[in-house]
């Protein structure tokens, strides 16, 4: 998951647990074949060799063996104190847990497939999150300010990488290779537009939503490769002139939410995914209403063309996306329709 973290707060560890490890088996090994101790011998005076407690030997030493007692505590002295030293403060201080929870979390990762990445966790950010979170997507966050992540990432059940979104590298760790979209919300156009340009590099089918703060980055984050550009301010200024002429609708379109257990939901699904008939069907033949209680609001063919209100005689195909309206618990029989 954290790069940083692994290679930085737990380099000491991994080098403590090596000098640990080395030392022990340097010892043993030479314990064993020297003296011909047993392994349980070999290790018993390893240890009290390299901890200098001074114990009674197991049997006397051969020269040899003097010899290469005396190689191993000169070896050792220090090291293995260190490491010791080491790994009992990772355990004491809780570095170790966290080293654990690292570990876990990149699994996750890894596993993860038609997933979302979201380039910045700032307002847009956590926003996004909180809608993917609604609809029960799996999504990956990549930020790069510690204060940020310490504050809206640790222990918030949240899939995330500390790096650079503008890195092929962290990119792919986030699963770009895998992942259905991208949503970049870095507050620098320039970021924004390397983000675009790294993730349709590596992923030439995922469909990015890239943030612009101003006009002249729209039309260059779309050559570049970005499906959608969103630009906050201008949605934020024709949001604000709307509640001034048409407050009620405003309010209306708020209320078609994802969020709360008394809201509206708004969900887009394929038709395929209702029925496997191949040839064109009737709306009314899918029985959306009958069977959830959604209702069907408009329509997308595969042409392009976007119907309101459509007629439940109208004919579609499998590649018709319709646009259902219901209420989350109408939603949530939908899904479970789509499931079996």
């Amino acid at each position: 998951m954290v790069r940083k973290s692994r290679f930085g707060v737990f380099g000491q560890l991994y080098i403590a647990l090596i000098v640990l490890f080395g030392v022990l088996g340097l010892g043993v090994f030479g314990f064993y074949f020297i003296e011909d101790y047993s392994l349980m011998e070999s290790f018993y005076m390893t240890v009290i060799t390299v901890s200098t407690v001074g114990f009674k030997e197991v049997r006397e030493l051969s020269a040899y063996g003097q010899l290469f007692t005396s190689i191993l505590i000169i070896s050792s002295f220090g090291t293995f104190a260190f490491g010791v030293s080491v790994v009992t403060r990772a355990v004491l201080t809780g570095e170790l847990a966290s080293y654990y929870k690292i570990y876990q979390l990149e699994n996750r990762i890894g596993k993860l497939n038609n997933h979302v990445i979201i380039c910045g966790f700032g307002r847009n950010g956590r926003r996004a999150a909180v809608k993917l979170k609604a609809y029960h997507q799996d999504f990956v966050v990549i930020e790069s300010d510690r204060q940020i992540i310490e504050e809206h990432l640790i222990d918030k059940d949240i899939n995330f990488i500390e790096g650079d979104a503008t890195s092929d590298e962290d990119l792919t760790r986030a699963g770009a290779l895998r992942a259905k979209s991208l949503i970049s919300t870095l507050s620098k156009d320039a970021d924004n537009l390397y983000v675009v340009i790294s993730a349709r590099s590596l992923n030439p089918k995922i469909n990015i939503i890239s943030r612009a703060a101003h006009e002249s980055a729209e039309k260059k984050l779309k050559v570049v490769g970005a499906n959608h550009v969103v630009m906050p301010e201008g949605v934020g200024g024709a949001h604000m002139a709307t509640l001034v002429m048409s407050p009620n609708i405003v309010e209306f379109l708020e209320f078609l939410s994802v969020e709360g257990s008394s809201a509206i939901n708004l969900e887009e699904i394929e038709v395929s995914q209702i029925t496997d008939t191949i040839e064109s069907i009737q709306i009314k033949d899918l029985a959306l209403r009958q069977k959830t209680g959604c209702s069907i609001i408009g329509l997308k063919n595969p042409s392009g063309e976007y119907v309101i209100n459509p007629n439940p005689d109208i004919k579609i195909d499998q590649h018709s996306r319709l646009f259902v309206l219901g209420k989350p618990e109408e939603i949530e029989l939908l899904y479970k329709l789509l499931n079996t």
